[in-house]
């Protein structure tokens, strides 16, 4: 089986089954009634965990690839993104519909006067800009360098995703403050294997 093979008859569907599962596990719960006393915190905050978790995990590819000396490994890291920007928009939903009712009026003057949700609408903002422009055709469309450039945005999107949580949190940030860590090392573990030479088209 050649490398291409693995990638698209094992690795995908591997990771297609790992990407839904936080969604089947929510609704297996939400079926049997086990969301707790508030259901709706309960799915926000699971929903807004996933996210991160999935966006830390798309930034390690790099990493990964560098120790292993793996290339076909890169081209996973759209769809481990993509589904980080999926568990995201379930979070930024929930909160729109559930706690605004959809109404422009109540969610402009959240982002405005609460620090958290400005933040954490931002990274939902840039997260759904890497998903437009994940496909091959955009980086030919706005071509390697400014496509790369882009998605250095990626970095921003985790450090504020972070800060949104911790915001949120307000009492206990001991979570929270393990997510930095681990933003911390897999931010390190890219600088320290960092070739001399960048290779074009990563982030």
């Amino acid at each position: 089986m050649t490398d291409a093979q693995l990638i698209r008859r094992v690795i995908k569907p591997g990771l297609w089954i790992l990407g839904l599962a936080p969604l089947m596990y929510l609704l297996n719960n939400a079926r049997r009634g086990d969301l707790g006393f508030d259901p709706i915190r309960t799915i926000t905050h699971f929903t807004g965990r996933t996210a991160i978790t999935i966006l830390f995990i798309t930034l390690t590819v790099t990493p990964l690839r560098r120790l292993t000396g793996w290339n076909p490994l890169i081209k996973v890291r759209r769809l481990i993104g993509n589904f980080a920007f999926f568990y995201a928009l379930l979070h930024f939903l929930i909160y729109a519909v559930f706690d605004r009712e959809l109404s422009p009026v109540g969610l402009g003057e959240d982002i405005a006067k609460r620090p958290w949700i400005t933040v954490g609408f931002t990274v939902f903002l840039i997260l759904l800009t890497l998903a437009i422009t994940s496909p091959q055709s955009m980086v030919r469309r706005l071509g390697g360098k400014r496509w790369q450039a882009l998605h250095r945005l990626v970095y921003v999107a985790a450090a504020g995703a972070v800060l949104h949580f911790t915001w949120a949190q307000k009492k206990d940030i001991r979570l929270p403050l393990i997510y930095a860590a681990v933003l911390a090392v897999i931010l390190g573990s890219r600088l320290f294997l960092r070739p001399r030479r960048s290779v074009r088209g990563e982030t």
